[in-house]
C-alpha cells in the first residue's frame, strides 16, 4: 500500500511547477470543491514559529490526551513516514485510510494546479472534519500569512513559538522583520495568542506586529514562566505554581517549549486540566528526531558500545543556539563528532559556526532520497572555513563504522535537517 501512496504523492508533485508557491487562492478553490470542510473544524489551535512547533504540538497533545480529550493533529513535515502528518482521535492514519483520502481529494481536484503542501492540507481538513475530536492542533507550514493552513475563520488559540531566521529564499530581503510579519500579522483575532520564550528584540517586534490584534496576549516571562531545579522545574502562571518532574525531552529549551504547552492547556477554559494530568503527561511526551539518543536498533551494531548516537533535526542558527548548550553539558567522556547533512536553502555557515567550540570534527553527507540538498563536498568546505576539521562520507553506515573504529568513546551527533534525521531513523 505504501508504494501506491508514494505513486499518488509523486503525481501530486507534478500538479504545480513549484512545491511551495505562497498563495491562498488554490487552497480556497479546492476547499470550496470539497464543500469547505475547514468550516467544520472546532476548537482549533494554530501553531506558528521557526523552531519548537513539533515539540509544542506533541506536548500539548499528550496533556489533552492524559486528560481524556480526543485530539486531531496536523504536522509538517513528517519525519519517517507520511502518515505522521495526520493524527486523528488518538492514532495515526492507516495506509489504507490515507490512500483512500488521497484518491478522493485527487479525484475532486481534477488535475487542477495546486501545490503539494496545499493539497495535503486540504486532505487534513477533509478527514479531520469527519473525525470527532475535542481539539484540533494545526502546525503551520512555511510562515503563516499565505500558508495553506491559514484558512480558518476562527480558532481558540494561536501559538507563537521561537522565531528566527529561516527560509530566506522566500522573502524579498530575508530580514527578521519580514519573517515576524509573515508569521504574526495575520493571526486570528478574538481568541488567545500565546507567545513563547523569544529573544528580547524579537519579542519586541512580535508585540508591535500584533498590537492591534484583539486576542488576549499571554506571554512567556510576563504571564507564565518556569524555574529549573534538581528534581525538575517549577511552572508558574496567574493560576498558581506547579512543581513538575523533568519532561521526556532533552534540553533546557524543551522545558521552555513544554511550559508554553502547559500555559495553553491551563488557560483555555474549554478544558479541565489538573496538576495531576500535567505531571503525568510531560513524562510521556514522544518526539522523534529531537535530541534522540539511539540506544537500540540496526545502527548500534556499527558502533562501539561506548559510542553514543544522538540525532536532532535542527536546521537553522536559532535551533543550533539552543542545542549547543546541551552538548556543552553532555555527560560525555569522549569528543563530539558531527555527521552533517543539510538542505541547500539553509544558512550553512551560521549554523555550523555555533558548534565550532563544541565538536571536534564534522563528516558531511548527502541526504538520501532528497533533491534539494547541499552537496557534501561543498558543505565540507564551509565547515572547514569555520575552523572545524571536516571530511566527507559515503553513507551513514560506513561513517558510523569509521568513527567507531577511530574513537570508541565519541558522541556521534547527527544533525542539519529533519529529512536527514528521518532517513537515519528509518535506517535504524
Amino acid at each position: 500500500m505504501q508504494l501506491k501512496i508514494q505513486k499518488i504523492l509523486r503525481r501530486l508533485l507534478r500538479l504545480h511547477p513549484k512545491s511551495t508557491d505562497l498563495s491562498l487562492n488554490r487552497i480556497k478553490r479546492l476547499l470550496k470543491d470539497l464543500n469547505n470542510p475547514e468550516k467544520k473544524i472546532k476548537n482549533a489551535i494554530q501553531v506558528v514559529g521557526t523552531n519548537g512547533k513539533h515539540s509544542f504540538c506533541t506536548a500539548l497533545r499528550e496533556i489533552f490526551e492524559t486528560a481524556n480529550y480526543k485530539v486531531n493533529m496536523n504536522i509538517s513535515p513528517s519525519l519517517r513516514k507520511f502518515n505522521e502528518r495526520y493524527y486523528l482521535s488518538g492514532k495515526y492514519i492507516t495506509d489504507d485510510e490515507l490512500y483512500d483520502l488521497l484518491k478522493e481529494v485527487e479525484k475532486i481536484n481534477k488535475g487542477q494546479s495546486i501545490t503539494f503542501h496545499e493539497f495535503i492540507c486540504a486532505c487534513f481538513f477533509l478527514v479531520a472534519s469527519r473525525i470527532k475530536s475535542d481539539v484540533n492542533i494545526l502546525e503551520s507550514g512555511l510562515f503563516f500569512r499565505l500558508d495553506a493552513s491559514n484558512v480558518l475563520e476562527k480558532n481558540i488559540a494561536s501559538i507563537v513559538m521561537p522565531i528566527g531566521i529561516d527560509h530566506k529564499d522566500f522573502l524579498k530581503k530575508g530580514t527578521i522583520d519580514e519573517i515576524i510579519y509573515e508569521k504574526c500579522s495575520h493571526l486570528l483575532k478574538g481568541s488567545k495568542i500565546f507567545i513563547s520564550e523569544q529573544k528580547k528584540d524579537v519579542l519586541k517586534k512580535i508585540k508591535k506586529t500584533i498590537s492591534n490584534n484583539s486576542s488576549e496576549k499571554i506571554t512567556f516571562g510576563e504571564n507564565y514562566n518556569f524555574i529549573k531545579n534538581k528534581k525538575g522545574f517549577i511552572y508558574k502562571d496567574n493560576l498558581g505554581k506547579i512543581s513538575l518532574p523533568f519532561p521526556n525531552l532533552k534540553g533546557d529549551f524543551q522545558i521552555s517549549n513544554i511550559s508554553t504547552a502547559i500555559a495553553t492547556a491551563r488557560n483555555l477554559s474549554q478544558f479541565k486540566i489538573t496538576n495531576s494530568h500535567l505531571k503525568k503527561a510531560i513524562t510521556k511526551i514522544r518526539s522523534e528526531g529531537r535530541l534522540q539518543n539511539i540506544t537500540s536498533g540496526k545502527l548500534r551494531k556499527y558502533v562501539s558500545k561506548n559510542n553514543k548516537i544522538l540525532i536532532d533535526g535542527a536546521h537553522n542558527p536559532l535551533a543550533a543556539s539552543v542545542i549547543e548548550p546541551y552538548l556543552k553539558n553532555l555527560d560525555s567522556k569522549g569528543e563530539i563528532i558531527m555527521i552533517l547533512g543539510m538542505m541547500a536553502n539553509k544558512e550553512h555557515k551560521k549554523f555550523i559556526q555555533i558548534f565550532r567550540n563544541r565538536v571536534s570534527s564534522i563528516i558531511t553527507l548527502d541526504i538520501p532520497n532528497q533533491i534539494n540538498f547541499i552537496k557534501k563536498d561543498k558543505l565540507s568546505k564551509i565547515a572547514k572555513s569555520c575552523g572545524i576539521p571536516s571530511t566527507t562520507g559515503n553513507s551513514i553506515k560506513s561513517t558510523l563504522k569509521k568513527i567507531s573504529k577511530q574513537n570508541t568513546r565519541a558522541t556521534i551527533f547527527c544533525t542539519g535537517s529533519l529529512y536527514f534525521a528521518g532517513e537515519i531513523l528509518n535506517l535504524n
